[in-house]
């Protein structure tokens, strides 16, 4: 393969489906009664991880040569231990979200990943589920991870860190509590996938400005699932149309949940041109198209509140502060350490 430089970008596209909601959208989908058909299913090492998953612990998937899958689900406590361990790869989002599903089932699991993986902080789930009553062991504070099913209490639990997955582990453990309801307080906002989806399947949700709030389910009901393109694939795509003299470029069916699009925001203050229009629900998300051109750009500072709102987008945002005139400055990304991104 032969990469040559561009002097401009210009034309349409659409991005692959967004890859958090497409493993929430499998995980779910292992826990629902009946079939759950997933469209715009985002393709990736770590989606097909997910899918391997929850096939090995007895759920059935059928790919088809377009971007859906069929998940026939296994009920909410249906899951089967398969006996070996499951090969989380490198999907942290895996690794931290099926530990939740996981406490109300019975029988014991364990979760392995790669190098990369095993490197990741595992006691942040950990510790909020052991205090949920479930039994955890991690391996020095990383994968791998053990996890024997059983009873689950309610609780309410402020995050430590913002971060999505942990509180998503914590939800989806209170779908099976005894009792009242499982609360996560976030002191800065996270994305908040996992409760747009367990709303849209029957659980009862509540969400405040800074916390959300779920409560045990009988049962779980998905049926078709529609999932956006991915923002953070369109993300580098935005970042060269801007940088590059003469560009242009429309990207279509985006996921814009504002949870997500931080980005979006830096790029305006910096002086980029977005333009955002044909806004839409797309799968109980906010969605749209993108417009965006090139740009001559001024720096900024991103703080700490703003960080977990663009933490997968952190590098895009130091290469733009590259490019632009004066300088910027990013503060509380700490959170960089235990990612890919550091």
């Amino acid at each position: 393969m032969k990469v040559e430089p561009a002097s401009s970008i210009l034309g349409h596209l659409a991005v692959p489906g967004d890859k958090s909601i497409s493993h929430r959208a499998v995980l779910l989908g292992a826990i629902a009664d009946g079939e759950t058909r997933i469209s715009g299913f985002g393709r990736s090492a770590d989606t097909e991880a997910t899918i391997a998953a929850v096939r090995a612990l007895g759920v059935r998937v059928y790919e088809s040569e377009t971007e859906t899958l069929r998940v026939f689900g296994a009920g909410l406590r249906g899951l089967k231990a398969p006996g070996e361990p499951i090969d989380c790869a490198n999907a942290g989002t895996l690794m931290r979200l099926l530990p939740g599903i996981l406490a109300g089932q019975e029988g014991g699991f364990e979760l392995t990943g790669d190098e990369s993986l095993s490197a990741r902080p595992m006691e942040r789930i950990a510790e909020p589920l052991r205090r949920m009553g479930v039994a955890v062991e991690t391996t020095e504070g990383h994968a791998p991870l053990t996890i024997e099913g059983g009873e689950v209490r309610p609780i309410s639990y402020e995050l430590p860190v913002a971060s999505a997955q942990v509180k998503s582990a914590v939800l989806l453990a209170g779908l099976f509590a005894t009792g009242g309801e499982t609360t996560v307080v976030e002191l800065l906002p996270v994305r908040d996938h996992t409760e747009t989806m367990l709303a849209a399947g029957g659980a009862k949700i509540r969400r405040r400005q800074k916390s959300a709030s779920v409560w045990p389910v009988e049962r779980l009901e998905l049926g078709e699932l529609e999932i956006p393109g991915d923002f953070s694939s369109a993300a580098p795509l935005l970042v060269a149309t801007t940088l590059l003299s003469g560009s242009e470029l429309t990207v279509h069916g985006v996921n814009l949940n504002p949870r997500r699009t931080g980005l979006l925001d830096v790029l305006e203050r910096m002086g980029g041109r977005v333009t955002v229009f044909n806004r839409r629900r797309i799968g109980g998300e906010a969605g749209g198209d993108l417009d965006v051109r090139s740009a001559e750009l001024v720096g900024t500072e991103v703080n700490a509140p703003e960080v977990p709102l663009l933490v997968d987008e952190l590098p895009l945002f130091a290469l733009l502060a590259v490019h632009a005139r004066g300088d910027s400055v990013l503060r509380g990304a700490a959170e960089l350490r235990a990612k890919e991104t550091d």
